[in-house]
C-alpha cells in the first residue's frame, strides 16, 4: 500500500499558489573553522546523513483523476545537487545583504515534482562566517517522527566525524498508474466519502478537498468560534504579494529570564510582551491612530513544556539530530495584545493575564484536535502555528507569533559552531506578518517574514523589538 498524505499535507499542496508558498524555513550563521566549511563539505554531510529522513529523497505523485490523496515515492531521479545550492554575496557580504537574499529564496515556491526541500550555502559573509537557508515544504512536517532537514547538519560535538552510510541508496520503484487506481478503488470501499471529496476537489480546484480539512479541524474550529469575535482590522491584514522582506532582531535569554523572575511572567509572556511593544512603536510611526483599548490579535502556538526541559534537548545515539527538544504538547491562543497601553510592566501583566485565562479556560481542547489532526514535528511550532494560520488568518487574528524553544548547548556542522538561527514562518493569505521567535544557546533570535509590498518597513518594525527589549529590561530595576 502506497504511503499516501493525510487530508491536512494534502491541503497545504493544493492551497499553494505564487502568493503564499507554504514552506517553513530557517536562516542559520555559523563562524567558519580553521578547517574550512564550504560546499563540498555541506554535501557530504548532507548525503552520508539523508538515509536518517527518508522522507527527504521522495517526491509526491499524483493519483490519476485525484481519486484520492497524494502518495510519496522514492524520487527515481533524485539529485542531491538539485536541493544542496550555492549562494554568496559580494564580499564582504553584510546581514542587510543576507536578509534580502533569504526573502527572495522564501518567496519562490518549491518545484512540486521533485522532493520539497532545498538548502543553501550562503558564502561571501563579513567576519569570517557562512549562513545556511532552509526551506521545508509544510506536506513533509507530517507526524513526530518527521525531521527537518536543517537538524541533518548540526552536531553536538565539533569534532563528530559523520559515518559512511550504510549502504548504498536505492530508489524503490514507483507504483504503476493501475497500481494507483487499484489503490483508489479499495479506499473508495473502505471510504466512499473520501472518494467523493477527491473528485469533487479536481473540479473545482480543491474547494472540496479544503472545506473537509476544515471539517476535519472541527475541534479547532468549533472552539474559535465560540470564543472569539473577528480580530480588529489595520494594516497588519492585506492582500498578499509574490514577494516579501525578512528582517531580524536579537535578545539574551537571561535579559528576558530577569523581567521573568521580576514579574511573575514566563519568557514566552516577555517575548509576547516585547512583540507587543514593538507594533505598537511600530504603528505610532505610521501615523495609525492607536487609543489605550487598541490591540491587536496574535495567533500563540505554546509549548506547555518549562524551561528547565527546553534545556534538557535529548539527542539520539547518532549524537546529531536534536530532535525531542521540544515535545509534542502544545496548545495554540488567541491573544489580544495591548498595543494601547503605553506602561510596559503594565502590557507585561496584561499579556500575562490573557495566557493565564487561557489556560485555565479549557481552550486546550481546541490545541489537542489540533495536535491529533496535524501531527506535531520538527520545526514544531513554527510548522504548527503556520498550519492554523492558513486556515483562519482572515476572520480571526492579524499577526503569528511562534516561539520555539531551543537548545541551550552550541551546535556544529562539519566543524563550524553555529552562532544564531532565524526562523521564517510562511504567511498566510492576506497576512501581512509573521513573527518566528526561537531560542538557542544563551540567545533569542527573533525572524520577521513580511509582505513586501503591505511592510515595506519591517526592518523599522524589527528595530523596535530591539528597543522594547530594552525597554523591558528597565523595568527590571525601576
Amino acid at each position: 500500500m502506497s504511503d499516501r498524505l493525510s487530508a491536512v499535507d494534502a491541503s497545504f499542496l493544493y492551497l499553494e499558489d505564487y502568493t503564499t508558498p507554504m514552506h517553513v524555513g530557517g536562516v542559520a550563521v555559523f563562524r567558519r573553522p580553521r578547517t574550512g566549511f564550504d560546499y563540498d563539505k555541506v554535501l557530504a554531510l548532507i548525503d552520508r546523513r539523508l538515509g536518517l529522513v527518508p522522507r527527504y529523497r521522495q517526491r509526491v505523485m499524483q493519483v490519476p483523476g485525484k481519486l484520492v490523496r497524494p502518495v510519496w515515492v522514492d524520487d527515481q531521479d533524485f539529485d542531491i545537487t538539485y536541493h544542496v545550492r550555492r549562494s554568496a554575496l559580494p564580499k564582504p557580504g553584510n546581514d542587510e545583504q543576507l536578509h534580502d537574499l533569504a526573502a527572495r529564496l522564501m518567496s519562490r515556491k518549491l518545484d512540486h515534482t521533485r522532493p520539497l526541500w532545498e538548502i543553501y550555502l550562503v558564502e561571501g559573509l563579513s567576519k569570517n562566517r557562512v549562513a545556511v537557508i532552509t526551506k521545508t515544504h509544510q506536506a513533509m512536517v507530517d507526524g513526530i517522527g518527521a525531521i527537518d532537514i536543517g537538524q541533518v547538519i548540526l552536531d553536538v560535538e565539533r569534532d563528530r566525524q559523520v559515518p559512511d552510510a550504510d549502504e548504498l541508496w536505492m530508489p524503490r520503484p514507483e507504483p504503476s498508474v493501475a497500481e494507483l487506481v487499484v489503490e483508489a478503488m479499495t479506499d473508495a470501499v473502505q471510504r466512499p466519502g473520501e472518494v467523493v471529496e477527491n473528485v469533487r476537489a479536481a473540479v473545482v480546484d480543491a474547494t472540496a478537498t479544503v472545506q473537509k480539512v476544515t471539517r476535519a479541524l472541527g475541534g479547532v474550529a468549533s472552539a474559535l468560534r465560540t470564543a472569539v469575535v473577528p480580530a480588529p482590522s489595520g494594516p497588519l491584514n492585506a492582500p498578499t504579494s509574490t514577494q516579501r522582506r525578512f528582517a531580524v532582531a536579537r535578545a539574551r535569554l537571561d535579559d528576558l529570564r530577569a523581567v521573568r523572575r521580576a514579574h511573575g511572567s514566563t519568557v514566552n509572556d516577555v517575548v509576547l510582551a516585547v512583540v507587543t511593544g514593538a507594533l505598537r512603536a511600530w504603528l505610532l510611526s505610521r501615523g495609525e491612530v492607536v487609543t489605550p483599548s487598541t490591540t491587536v490579535r496574535a495567533m500563540v502556538p505554546v509549548s506547555v513544556r518549562s524551561d528547565d526541559a527546553a534545556a534538557r534537548a535529548t539527542y539520539p545515539d547518532t549524537g546529531s539530530l536534536p530532535v525531542g527538544s521540544v515535545g509534542n504538547k502544545v496548545s495554540a491562543y488567541l491573544v489580544d495584545l495591548p498595543v494601547g497601553e503605553g506602561n510596559p510592566t503594565v502590557r507585561l501583566h496584561q499579556v500575562s493575564h490573557a495566557m493565564r485565562a487561557h489556560a485555565e479556560s479549557g481552550q486546550s481542547v481546541a490545541a489537542g484536535a489540533l495536535v491529533k489532526v496535524s501531527g506535531f514535528a520538527p520545526p514544531t511550532l513554527h510548522a504548527l502555528g503556520a498550519r492554523v494560520a492558513n486556515q483562519f488568518s482572515d476572520r480571526l487574528f492579524n499577526v503569528l507569533v511562534t516561539n520555539v524553544p531551543g537548545p541551550q548547548v552550541p551546535l556544529y556542522a562539519a566543524g563550524a559552531r553555529m552562532m544564531e538561527m532565524f526562523p521564517v514562518v510562511p504567511l498566510a493569505k492576506n497576512q501581512s506578518l509573521s513573527v518566528g521567535v526561537t531560542s538557542y544557546d544563551g540567545g533569542v533570535y527573533f525572524g520577521l517574514n513580511a509582505d513586501r509590498d503591505a511592510m515595506p518597513d519591517v526592518d523599522v518594525l524589527a528595530a523596535m523589538i530591539g528597543e522594547a527589549v530594552d525597554e523591558m529590561i528597565g523595568t527590571v530595576d525601576a
